[in-house]
């Protein structure tokens, strides 16, 4: 019988969870706050639920503290919230890295409209400054194929997990990246926007 996950609770809006839904936050070794996005890092853990509303009402009512049970380091709330960002847009670069790499990114704006209307996209990625046409079309196009569709980036930095130059859209195929790179990629846009968890 497969094992069920451990649940955790949110320190912020105390939900409580499976424990690989949420952001698992460790000490450093000089007792400082830091995000441990692969949950990987080793030590205690504490978890909000990956949205920025969470993170601020636990830091508001110093929630970290009482979990490590002792004073805690932090960085100042806007630094950490940057912190997080960032690692958390390594990861999808490193994700979208990889799937470049195994032959399931497409990128140059005919070639992901070729593999999304083939069926063959999992996830249709676009730069967030990317025209208003062209993103209505990329959306109209992915709709109709039933993929999800996600702002990320910048037109100048998107091809650079492909080792491209400027890109305005990825089309990641169906593959093993594809659903971790999905989540991965929800959970960047709920932290910004404190909506679903």
């Amino acid at each position: 019988m497969p094992k069920a996950d451990p649940l955790r609770s949110c320190l912020g809006c105390r939900e409580v969870r499976a424990k690989d839904e949420l952001l698992r936050f460790v000490l450093d070794p000089e007792g400082t706050l830091f995000p441990d996005i692969s949950r990987k890092l080793p030590g205690r853990g504490s978890y909000t639920c990956f949205n920025r509303a969470c993170l601020e009402a636990a830091l508001k009512r110093k929630q970290f503290n009482r979990s490590f049970k002792g004073e805690v380091k932090l960085l100042p709330e806007g630094e950490l919230i940057s912190l997080i960002i960032k690692v958390m847009e390594e990861k999808i670069s490193s994700l979208i890295s990889l799937a470049n790499k195994a032959g399931k990114a497409v990128s140059g704006s005919d070639k992901v409209m070729d593999t999304l209307r083939k069926g063959e996209a999992a996830i249709l990625i676009l730069a967030a400054d990317i025209s208003s046409d062209s993103k209505a079309k990329f959306l109209a196009v992915a709709q109709r194929a039933g993929v999800e569709a996600f702002m990320f980036s910048m037109k100048d930095c998107l091809g650079g997990p492909l080792g491209k130059e400027i890109r305005t859209a990825i089309a990641v195929q169906k593959s093993s990246f594809a659903g971790t790179l999905q989540l991965d990629l929800k959970r960047y846009w709920n932290f910004f926007e404190g909506g679903a968890k």
